[in-house]
């Protein structure tokens, strides 16, 4: 029972890019990171800190910011090119005005800290599901996050790397399932 459990978790989850007003308590943000911390980690290494932001107007501060900061950074980036007449609508908010950012941040610990975070950030994003609150990894966060400006504003070390912003919030609606590829088996021996 519990296993189908599980699989209807992995294969219900979504990403979130609506929230309701309302706020992620801190007993509910401490039960995602409780999680969090329970992923694997080479050598266990355990090498990932913790970050959460719930204040709106620095969230819609960060969000100006990203924005600002990728549209500068187009001419490097032309992956981004399609992304720009979002990026450049004052009315787009990256963390689509959820209520909070829990970032997850590679320490430089262990071989392999960056993939440790991503399956520190999957614990949390299956966590949340299971709670009845919804996230989406924002990429677009990243860059910036880890500017040393930014760092430095934050009071986050300067060797730790931003990996995993996620916004986390009670969903505003159902999210429709986006159909999957099949796996690509390349062998089988």
């Amino acid at each position: 029972m519990i296993l189908l459990e599980l699989f209807n978790a992995i294969q219900s989850r979504r990403s979130v890019r609506n929230y309701s007003p309302q706020e992620v308590s801190k007993d509910l943000l401490h039960q995602l990171l409780e999680a969090a911390v329970q992923a694997p980690s080479a050598m266990n290494s355990q090498p990932w800190a913790f970050a959460v932001i719930q204040d709106r107007e620095l969230l819609n501060h960060y969000s100006d910011r990203a924005k600002a900061f990728l549209l500068s950074q187009m001419d490097q980036h032309p992956s981004l090119t399609k992304y720009r007449a979002a990026l450049a609508n004052p009315d787009f908010n990256i963390f689509y005005n959820a209520g909070t950012l829990l970032i997850v941040y590679a320490v430089p610990n262990g071989p392999h800290p960056e993939e440790d975070c991503c399956l520190a950030a999957q614990n949390i994003m299956l966590a949340a599901h299971g709670l009845g609150l919804g996230t989406c990894w924002i990429g677009f966060a990243r860059p910036l996050l880890n500017l040393p400006e930014v760092k430095t504003e934050l009071g986050v070390p300067a060797e730790y790397q931003a990996v995993a912003p996620l916004i986390v919030g009670y969903p505003a609606g159902p999210v429709a399932p986006i159909p999957k590829k099949p796996p690509q088996i390349l062998f089988w021996r």
